[in-house]
């Protein structure tokens, strides 16, 4: 038969401070992780990957066509706003006007005039809440 002084045993304020460490531990975890997220989401940025869909939209052979400039709104987040803007010699234009604080982004496209047609020109999203 054994002994009971044979078997491990733990002081229990040696267990409680391991306890609490652990603990510690884990909430400064969740809030660092919590902060992390809360920024990530809080700054996005929507304006690019909404003007990368409103360019697939637009674009047809590799040219964008103006025509197709007020369907391309459908590309915009559901719970934005947007405003789509093609300029090239013209200047076409679908949705509301964008206010100061709305996210944008702007880039040099092809655009198709016409037949045999092409012009460079600029398209310009903007998103807002």
């Amino acid at each position: 038969m054994s002994r009971s002084s044979d078997r491990a045993a733990t002081e229990p304020l040696a267990a409680l401070v391991a306890v609490i460490a652990v603990s510690t531990g884990v909430a400064l975890y969740a809030g660092a992780l919590d902060d992390t997220l809360s920024r990530a989401t809080g700054d996005r940025d929507v304006a690019t990957p909404t003007a990368d869909a409103v360019e697939r939209r637009l674009t047809a052979a590799g040219l964008v066509d103006p025509a197709r400039v007020d369907d391309s709104l459908t590309a915009v987040p559901s719970g934005y706003e947007g405003n789509v803007t093609l300029r090239a010699e013209n200047r076409w234009s679908a949705g509301p006007t964008p206010p100061a604080r709305a996210d944008t982004d702007s880039r040099t496209v092809s655009v198709a005039l016409g037949p045999a047609t092409v012009r460079r020109g600029r398209l310009r999203v903007a998103v807002w809440r």
